[in-house]
């Protein structure tokens, strides 16, 4: 015979009931949790790098890679053939107007000065001896044609008291015809005589001028061997410091090779290459940033070589600042060549969280997670980005590489 349950029985079966269902859930809940914290990645905030956009000028430049030279560099070539005696200064050193940096052989020089020195004097004597010899010339023509003077007036004087006698019937016609013959024969010999003395004094003077212009130029020869070898030991024409020098004694140059180079470290200059697919962007007169460390340098672009080499264009770059302490020769920098600037835009610090412009996914910070939104992104610099559109100002955006997440919608941030 069946009995009723007791209260307190029915009162524990139903408490081990809604207990069991209780620890269901949870475990249907944890479950749900731990899948759900499985399937969603977690990324450390010590391992990403985040910027705020902000708002301001932007600029678009192009990169390109240079160098600081010196503005000015004295290149010192060999005015001789020679042989390098002596180095008497090496790279590096400082030197002062007029200091001898190489003492080269002078020789050959000396050898080649003193032939000039006898073709001159060989010369003066000549000239001196056609100087001589026309004023004797000269001198002896001279009498001649005083003797001929005086005949020709005694000739003239006979012929006229002739012609008297003549005209009296006092003397032969013949006779006084052929005094006349006389008069008129001295005073073409007389002509003679005078031009004879002109064409002298012309041919003498053309030899004389002839030797003058040969010893001219035997002079100029001479002071130009004199002055190169005064300019065997090289001497600075300013002070600088030595970049490069010939760096082996006894090495034999030619006339014309380079064999010391003198830079003025007071002031500088950039040389910088870029890629030849921007030479439609770049002109003569554009504004120009030198990156050091840091820092940041004003130029233009003061030329641009015709000639492309290797695929690249180079451009010589004038700084504002030429004398800045943070210049050093030689030292290499990061050129920003700017494009195009824009007044007030939004900003995002450059990273490798886009590749190029255009649209771009990225990781936006909100809360505890990264939020994948799309962005369009503008013109861009050497630090910052543009962004036309899909982000504000403020936003917090990861800017480290995250290509392995772009496929999800969201990243946990621990």
């Amino acid at each position: 015979m069946d009995r009723p349950l007791d209260q307190n029985y029915k009162i524990r079966q139903i408490a081990r009931q809604i207990l069991g269902s209780l620890l269901v859930i949870s475990l249907v809940v944890g479950i749900f949790s731990f899948a759900w914290n499985w399937l969603t990645p977690t990324i450390k905030r010590v391992r990403i790098r985040t910027a705020s956009v902000d708002r301001g000028a932007m600029q678009s430049t192009i990169s390109a890679s240079g160098v600081i030279l010196p503005e000015f560099e004295q290149v010192i070539s060999s005015p001789i053939d020679a042989r390098v005696l002596k180095i008497l200064k090496r790279p590096g050193d400082k030197v002062a107007k007029d200091e001898a940096i190489l003492q080269l052989d002078t020789n050959a020089s000396i050898l080649a000065l003193e032939k000039v020195n006898q073709e001159l004097s060989l010369r003066e004597n000549r000239q001196e001896k056609a100087k001589l010899a026309l004023n004797e010339k000269i001198s002896q023509l001279q009498s001649q044609v005083k003797l001929k003077q005086l005949d020709r007036e005694a000739l003239k004087n006979q012929a006229q008291q002739n012609q008297k006698l003549f005209q009296q019937g006092l003397l032969a016609e013949n006779l006084y015809r052929q005094s006349e013959l006389l008069a008129a024969k001295a005073s073409i010999e007389l002509e003679q005589l005078e031009e004879a003395k002109l064409n002298a004094q012309q041919a003498n003077n053309t030899e004389i001028a002839g030797l003058k212009l040969e010893i001219d130029i035997l002079r100029k020869e001479r002071d130009e061997a004199t002055r190169l070898l005064e300019l065997a030991t090289t001497r600075a024409n300013s002070d600088g410091v030595i970049t490069w020098v010939v760096l082996e004694t006894g090495a034999t140059i030619r006339k014309g090779d380079v064999i010391a180079r003198i830079a003025d470290l007071k002031s500088y200059r950039v040389e910088a290459t870029t890629s030849d697919i921007h030479a439609k962007e770049i002109s003569v007169g554009q504004k120009v940033k030198a990156k050091i460390n840091d820092d940041y340098l004003s130029g233009f672009i003061a030329s641009v070589l015709p000639t492309i080499k290797d695929g690249a264009i180079t451009l010589a770059i004038s700084l504002e600042d030429k004398t800045s302490s943070l210049l050093r020769a030689n030292l290499r920098v990061d050129v920003l060549i700017i494009a195009s600037e824009k007044d007030s835009v939004l900003r995002i610090r450059k990273g490798p969280f886009v590749n190029g412009d255009g649209k771009q996914n990225v990781f936006v910070v909100r809360g505890e997670l990264a939020i994948k939104v799309p962005v369009t992104i503008g013109i861009a610099n050497f630090d910052t980005y543009e962004v036309v559109d899909g982000l504000l100002e403020g936003d917090e955006v990861i800017i480290s590489d995250m290509r392995d997440y772009l496929h999800l919608a969201e990243v946990k941030l621990e």
